[in-house]
């Protein structure tokens, strides 16, 4: 296959990395010192799965040279999507699928502001992973896994052979029929996750042994699937209950990735989060206090300390 990544961190350093290493044509949109490593030394991947470095790497930084692609990663950050998907539009062709595997739910409507909705299929990532120095991937724990889904029925086909591509290339890879079930599963534990902890400056032991803090997860969890069931999103049996056994079976010091931005002064997603949960739940006439505290409480470090 020929794919395109967009950003080269750890969700799309690693799972490019790692088609690249089976030998498919992959091609990295990066900028900056990431940019200058790959073309320099290659990239390197460091895993309990298997150290490895990919040399050459094909890096560039302009959109345009990414045009043919079977399929583009989209691995972004939220606050860049539209701007992103601006520049990668044109590379877009008729067959390209396009796939999102930022946090949140609202990577395909960001992303169809510029491409045209029919090309965007649903993802979801489930990695550890980041950049521990310009070019080299550091993954921690094991778990490397992306599910995708077809949101038209003409994109099955290039997603099957993404699939068949990432499992041979050494992580799961899954092809589901309900691509907007997928991406609110993770969603509702993503959220009321990264909340509590960011609100708290705490780690999940903190959450899960505090009788307060517990319940305040379970809320947060609670009016994100209340939600999501209003907009037609079926969840499987006994999913609310598996949220907090979730919580219990992760390391105590686990962190959320916005906690680690939030303290070191960077932007954080809280307005795709919480204040998405927020926003959407007014929209439905839905009661959310717990995200709307949250997200009242995160707003002011929304920009970062450079904001």
């Amino acid at each position: 296959m020929r794919i395109a990544v967009i950003g080269a961190g750890g969700v799309g350093g690693y799972f490019g990395g790692r088609l690249a290493q089976a030998g498919h044509r992959v091609q990295f949109l990066a900028r900056g010192r990431q940019l200058a490593a790959l073309q320099g030394r290659g990239l390197t991947l460091e895993s309990a799965a298997g150290n490895a470095t990919i040399s050459p790497v094909e890096a560039t930084d302009d959109p345009a040279a990414l045009a043919g692609a079977d399929v583009v990663l989209v691995t972004t950050k939220l606050w860049d999507l539209e701007a992103t998907a601006r520049q990668i539009a044109p590379a877009v062709g008729p067959a390209t699928v396009v796939v999102p595997f930022q946090n949140g739910v609202d990577a395909v409507d960001l992303l169809a502001g510029a491409i045209p909705r029919d090309r965007i299929a649903g993802g979801v990532a489930y990695i550890a992973a980041t950049i521990r120095e310009p070019g080299v991937i550091a993954q921690t724990g094991t778990m490397a896994r992306l599910r995708v889904g077809p949101l038209e029925p003409g994109q099955r086909a290039v997603l099957q052979a993404l699939t068949e591509a990432g499992n041979a290339a050494g992580y799961t890879a899954e092809l589901v029929d309900d691509a907007a079930r997928i991406l609110w599963e993770k969603f509702v534990f993503l959220n009321a996750f990264s909340g509590v902890t960011a609100l708290t400056r705490q780690p999940a032991e903190a959450i899960r042994s505090d009788p307060d803090l517990r319940a305040a997860f379970a809320a947060s969890v609670a009016e994100v699937i209340r939600l999501a069931v209003h907009g037609g999103v079926t969840f499987p049996t006994g999913f609310e209950a598996a949220q907090l056994q979730a919580l219990d079976n992760l390391p105590g010091a686990m962190r959320s990735s916005m906690l680690n931005d939030l303290q070191a002064g960077n932007r954080i997603e809280a307005p795709w989060l919480c204040g998405a949960v927020v926003r959407r739940s007014a929209q439905a006439g839905l009661p959310a206090p717990v995200n709307q505290t949250i997200w009242a409480a995160l707003k002011p470090f929304v920009a970062g300390r450079g904001g």
